[in-house]
């Protein structure tokens, strides 16, 4: 596709959550925070891949009681830190606009808390949902894989991507890990950090590495100029 193509669609922007929008990987450091028996495992064998996104973050949340179902929550909001010129990013899409939606692995209950400050509609947020009224606490998975889609993402970000069609969409994603490759694969823009920088360079994909946000509207601008 040419930049001249690009140009005549309308931008929009697939934005991770975890480790991109926030610094730190939020499922990980609670689980890790409340350090239930057998987290680890489940955690390696859902990075080896031998578990899905689904399986693997069930499977350690069903790890804790429902009963610490504050503490949680409040852990889950207060340890996040948001990534360096996010706001301003934000404030960019919306002068040039971009449409701008969040599609996360992350849990309703601090995905949306983190979020709502930024005043981005809930209908632009895709997140797993959570429910704390048996033993254990259940994770839910409003945003399942598409027949196009058999990984058993739990919030498919590739799904979600093809409601917006390339032929009227120039559809950029950013992220930092490998459940954004699919993402990338379908993306005509990628921007990337971490696993998701490395498994680009693995397959050749094209992509901007990036550290804050201001570094992803430095290159955003560069590229309107350069058309």
């Amino acid at each position: 596709m040419t930049k001249s193509t690009a140009t005549k669609k309308k931008r929009i922007v697939f934005c991770d959550f975890d480790g991109t929008i926030t610094v730190n990987d939020n499922i990980i450091a609670i689980i890790k925070h409340f350090n239930p028996d057998g987290w680890e495992e489940i955690a390696e064998r859902t990075i080896a891949t031998e578990l899905s996104i689904q399986e693997g973050v069930g499977a350690m949340f069903r790890l804790l009681p429902s009963s610490l179902k504050d503490e949680v929550i409040s852990y889950g909001i207060s340890n996040v830190r948001i990534r360096e010129g996010f706001a301003e990013f934000l404030a960019y899409c919306k002068a040039n606009d971009i449409a701008f939606y969040v599609t996360s692995g992350g849990i309703d209950f601090f995905v949306y808390p983190v979020l709502e400050k930024f005043d981005i509609p809930r209908d632009h947020i895709f997140c797993n949902g959570s429910d704390f009224s048996g033993d254990r606490i259940e994770i839910l998975w409003p945003h399942p894989c598409d027949e196009h889609c058999d990984n058993h993402c739990g919030m498919c970000k590739t799904t979600i991507m093809r409601r917006f069609p390339a032929e009227q969409y120039e559809r950029i994603i950013i992220g930092d890990s490998v459940t954004d490759f699919e993402g990338a694969k379908l993306a005509d823009v990628v921007y990337s950090r971490s696993h998701l920088t490395t498994k680009c360079q693995e397959l050749g994909l094209a992509h901007t590495e990036f550290t804050t946000f201001h570094d992803i509207i430095a290159a955003m601008t560069e590229e309107r100029q350069a058309d």
